[in-house]
């Protein structure tokens, strides 16, 4: 198996369902969004508009980046006339690091990680925020650090309450392997694909998707070390 993905290519072009621009509308219901992206071009394309419509509406911008692309984002953002420093210093946006967000004190912990969520979530409501859009770069789940194989755990646990504010979780399609981004596309009920947004077909209840992955790793550990 190809040890990295190639993006699921979209049968029709036409169809109702598909949307090139992403808009608060055109989410519909759903609040909680995987976009794959073959490149940082193709990624900025498709996220830029959405964010500068947050920030223009006056909505809170949160972006949780990998901390060797800080300066490309923000620099993108400014492409869009986006002025970060002055959005960060009057509150609107809150940029983080890795560090600062999922890998605090150096590890993963889903727990920690939705509680912290849910403060930002609290505190964006308190500053007079009646909407926050969240983007993630989701690379954090490659480095060796304790817990990060509990991505897809992370992901399908998202959908078990309500999300009010969309978040969207990017991810790069050179990283990940094809394996991953076929589970990470279940755990998603919207998924841009190849610089279209639609309803996911593939999308996995988390309730079932979990009871899966548990029934995956009690098989997985009942398989004998190779070589015996």
């Amino acid at each position: 198996m190809d040890e990295r993905s190639t993006s699921p290519a979209p049968v029709e072009s036409d169809r109702p369902d598909w949307r090139t621009e992403l808009s608060i509308a055109n989410l519909g219901v759903h609040r909680h969004v995987c976009g794959f992206f073959s490149s940082r071009d193709d990624e900025y394309r498709m996220l830029l508009p959405f964010i500068h419509d947050g920030i223009t509406a006056g909505e809170k911008a949160v972006h949780i980046i990998d901390p060797e692309r800080r300066d490309d984002h923000v620099q993108r953002l400014g492409s869009a006339g986006i002025d970060a420093g002055a959005a960060e210093e009057n509150g609107q946006l809150d940029l983080r690091e890795w560090a600062d967000a999922h890998l605090r004190g150096g590890s993963f912990d889903q727990d920690r990680t939705l509680a912290l969520i849910d403060d930002i979530r609290k505190q964006s409501r308190q500053q007079g925020f009646k909407r926050i859009r969240f983007v993630t770069h989701m690379e954090w789940a490659l480095l060796s650090r304790p817990g990060v194989d509990g991505l897809l755990e992370y992901e399908a646990s998202a959908n078990l309450t309500k999300l009010e504010d969309p978040v969207i979780c990017v991810y790069d399609l050179a990283r990940f392997r094809g394996d991953v981004v076929i589970d990470v596309l279940r755990t998603h009920p919207l998924v841009i694909i190849g610089g279209i947004i639609q309803e996911n077909p593939f999308f996995v209840p988390p309730e079932e998707f979990l009871r899966e992955l548990r029934d995956r790793r009690r098989s997985e550990s009942r398989v004998p070390p190779h070589g015996r």
